[in-house]
């Protein structure tokens, strides 16, 4: 898959079947647009090209949203790049962009810069300044512009019966497998181990503890979760802590993750975290007693669900 920072800095000698969006998750929803995309173009003896934007269009035009997103964009990159498409395009979005007419849009991107002979796009998709244009629209520009639009339809949307936003709303609230299964693979977390106050040495339960720099990433509810990760080529799992551990009059939130069987200094390492379930809500306890009792139960619990879900 090449990369392509906007379309102005796209080249191919070849035409394009095309599809838009933001595409926050590369949920299923977007995986069965995506398959479409790549089987359309090899039929069609074309190039497959998925036109993105970074940042949110929702970060740009209300500056007072607190949307946080799935993935960040070398998240979604990186999945990108497992799905056959021949050309991602990241397109920045800004006020600029905003205002292009749809028209132009169509020309100017669609047609003169990615040569799209075929666009695919959902039938609710709206574009163009104010997002007034929609499949009708974009359909009467192919007529103009000679290329085909396939539209996937509102069936195949709720038949799928998923969206970013539903995605969003289940790791707001713990729920991760849930979901899990929305996206086809687990959620994850990713940033660089950085030093602690040291708590999890005291508890006798040592910590990486993590800090994922991208603000717009979102972080699950607090609490605790079952993990795993894939460090020097072995894959570790153990447990989680998302919270401001209010047992010893934490404040800050922090990321802390304990691994099982793993004896290395982590300091320093860039690690990607996949979160597998949730154990229970974060809890200020009586006593550092009643937390360390409680730790013990969560590490019991995440070796049996380990054993009973991933055991080889």
């Amino acid at each position: 898959m090449k990369q392509h920072k906007g379309a102005h800095a796209f080249q191919s000698e070849h035409h394009t079947v095309v599809t838009i969006g933001t595409f926050d998750g590369v949920h299923i929803g977007h995986q069965k647009i995506i398959e479409r995309l790549v089987n359309s173009a090899k039929a069609g003896n074309l190039e497959s090209a998925i036109l993105t934007f970074f940042p949110h269009p929702r970060m740009v035009l209300q500056k007072d949203t607190d949307i946080k997103l799935i993935n960040t964009i070398r998240e979604r990159k990186e999945i990108l790049e497992k799905s056959g498409v021949d050309h991602l395009i990241i397109h920045p979005f800004t006020i600029q962009f905003s205002r292009l007419s749809a028209q132009e849009f169509v020309r100017d991107i669609l047609v003169n810069r990615l040569k799209a002979k075929k666009v695919i796009i959902g039938y609710d998709h709206r574009f163009g300044r104010n997002r007034t244009a929609d499949i009708n629209d974009l359909r009467k520009f192919g007529e103009q512009y000679d290329f085909e639009v396939e539209e996937i339809s509102k069936q195949d949307v709720e038949e799928v019966a998923v969206s970013s936003t539903k995605i969003r709303k289940a790791l707001m609230e713990g729920k991760v497998e849930k979901a899990n299964r929305y996206l086809s693979y687990p959620f994850a977390l990713e940033g660089k181990v950085v030093k602690g106050r040291g708590l999890g040495k005291e508890f006798e339960v040592p910590t990486a503890n993590l800090q994922v720099e991208e603000e717009y990433k979102l972080i699950p509810a607090n609490g605790v979760y079952v993990v795993r990760s894939m460090i020097e080529d072995d894959v570790y799992f153990g447990m989680m802590s998302i919270g401001t551990n209010p047992t010893v009059g934490g404040t800050e939130k922090t990321i802390e993750t304990h691994f099982f069987n793993l004896d290395k200094d982590l300091y320093g390492a860039y690690l990607s975290i996949e979160m597998l379930t949730r154990i229970r809500d974060e809890k200020k306890f009586d006593s550092v007693d009643g937390l360390k009792i409680a730790m013990k139960q969560d590490e019991a619990f995440s070796k049996q669900y380990i054993k009973d879900n991933y055991a080889e």
